[in-house]
């Protein structure tokens, strides 16, 4: 049955990952760019304020909502983000990369995360503007939203608006289960017992305890669990690579030589036939930086839409720095690490350690903390996984909500709970390989939005630029609602 389902599943892969879908990504990013008139580059220093620098400066962006108020910070939106984002990806997924695409995957993977920052960004300034609240007063947006009430308000498509929803939606559901559960929990359970001799189920049924006693409280607790476990895991997994590419610094230059030599083939993958090196760098890369920063897919949107920021803008900032700090700061350094280690020959891009996967990983580690290296690892892993379920369990929950009600969530929940047992005991490929599809899936009918929508995120954006930076006197656009908009512009003006 196993066999069966891998090789279903490996068809579909095949057709879902195909030129055509790594054109669709890139394309789309390469699209909002341009129509944003390259907003990741030209306005860096102020979407760098707005983010990073404003969660030090402005005590709203990180203010707890009250008790009655179901949306969250700005932050928490961030942070949820970031934990389903900042993941086995980012170890795992890079490790994955460099042993099959080799070094040059690194580079098509800064590619896809460079016009990923715009396909996240017109993600969140979607879903924003198409946002709704639910009969529990929480926020609801997300691609299925804009497929619905934005593509599908155009003439003639209210139908095709319709079922692209409902595909996303379910696709979504199932990819909860692969990107944001089974291929996570898996991973952990791998690394616990490698690293510490603790068996598999035993880690599913820990696991499975503590993520319930979250899961099951909603966003709000799930939100003040990852606004604290965020920042740390990353501040120690940023620490801890930083140390590595320190010492090894004076490799830095031969690693970026790899990288770009390796992307264009200019040396081959292992040796082998340069277009073969050529197509493997370019694959590799960008799935697994599909897979890490998650741009595209039209996931993180879903927890962004919960916050209580009121212009589609300033979240579509946050959706730039997630992309930013997952991919180019976490993937990179953990490509560097293990790159500048001595465990890939830099001239040919063979690996030459026999470790694979997050092991790659943890021996890169082991050259400057020893046996220290790969427990630091395995402990990297659980948190980043775990934060990653927890994230992801919010996704498939709102996807759930779509199609079947507010008020069946927690049987969604509950379902998602029980399979983290399943996950700590099932193949690791086989694992990858679902979350792989599930992404590609998912990514289809959210892109098809967002490219039909592109005008109303240029639109938004040249309003927002006009009126904050340009300081020119508009009308904001903040909802795609006039109710919701008059509920908006009259707090924005409240709070200016």
């Amino acid at each position: 049955m196993v066999d069966l389902i891998a090789g279903i599943n490996g068809r579909i892969n095949g057709f879902v990952w195909g030129l055509p879908m790594l054109v669709l990504l890139v394309g789309t990013g390469i699209l909002m760019t341009v129509l944003t008139k390259v907003f990741q580059i030209t306005h860096i220093g102020y979407w760098m304020r707005h983010t990073l620098g404003s969660i030090f400066t402005d005590r709203h962006i990180t203010k707890h909502t009250g008790e009655d108020d179901q949306s969250i910070s700005q932050f928490q939106s961030l942070c949820t983000a970031l934990a389903a984002t900042i993941g086995t990806g980012n170890i795992v997924g890079v490790a994955t990369a460099l042993i099959s695409g080799g070094p040059g995957a690194i580079f098509w993977m800064w590619i896809v995360a460079f016009f990923g920052m715009m396909k996240n960004y017109s993600e969140n300034v979607l879903g924003i503007f198409y946002r709704r609240k639910n009969d529990k007063g929480e926020w609801s947006g997300g691609a299925m939203y804009y497929l619905r009430d934005g593509l599908g308000s155009k003439p003639g498509m209210k139908q095709v608006g319709a079922v692209l929803a409902v595909l996303f939606s379910l696709f979504c559901l199932f990819a909860s289960f692969g990107i944001g559960n089974m291929s996570q929990i898996n991973s952990i359970a791998g690394n616990m017992k490698a690293a510490f001799g603790v068996p598999n189920a035993v880690t599913g049924v820990v696991l499975m305890v503590l993520a319930g006693l979250v899961i099951l409280g909603g966003i709000k607790r799930i939100a003040s669990v990852t606004e604290k476990l965020v920042p740390i895991m990353a501040v120690l997994y940023i620490a801890g690579a930083l140390s590595v590419c320190v010492i090894n610094l004076n490799q830095f230059g031969a690693v970026f030589g790899a990288i770009f030599k390796g992307a264009f083939a200019l040396k081959a993958v292992g040796g082998g036939i340069v277009g073969s090196g050529v197509k493997l760098a370019v694959t590799w890369g960008m799935k697994r930086g599909v897979f890490s920063n998650e741009a595209g897919l039209g996931s993180s949107v879903m927890v962004h839409s919960s916050s209580n920021v009121r212009e589609p803008v300033r979240q579509g900032m946050w959706g730039i720095f997630e992309v930013f700090a997952d991919t180019i700061v976490v993937c990179t350094l953990t490509a560097f690490t293990v790159l500048s280690s001595g465990l890939v020959d830099l001239e040919t891009g063979a690996v030459l350690s026999r470790s694979e996967d997050s092991a790659l990983v943890g021996e890169a580690f082991s050259t400057v903390f020893g046996p220290a290296g790969p427990a630091f690892i395995a402990v990297a892993i659980l948190l980043f996984a775990f934060s990653t379920v927890l994230g992801w369990s919010h996704y498939g929950s709102k996807a759930f909500e779509y199609l079947f009600g507010s008020k069946a969530t927690n049987i969604y929940r509950v379902v998602f709970i029980v399979f983290i047992l399943g996950g700590a005991t099932m193949s690791l490929e086989l694992a990858w390989d679902l979350s792989d599809t599930f992404n590609g899936l998912m990514a289809i009918p959210n892109l098809i939005g967002v490219l039909t929508l592109s005008p109303v995120v240029a639109k938004i954006t040249k309003n927002y630029v006009d009126r904050k930076i340009k300081g020119k006197r508009e009308e904001p656009m903040l909802s795609a609602f006039p109710e919701i908009q008059r509920m908006q512009a009259r707090e924005l003006n409240e709070s200016d």
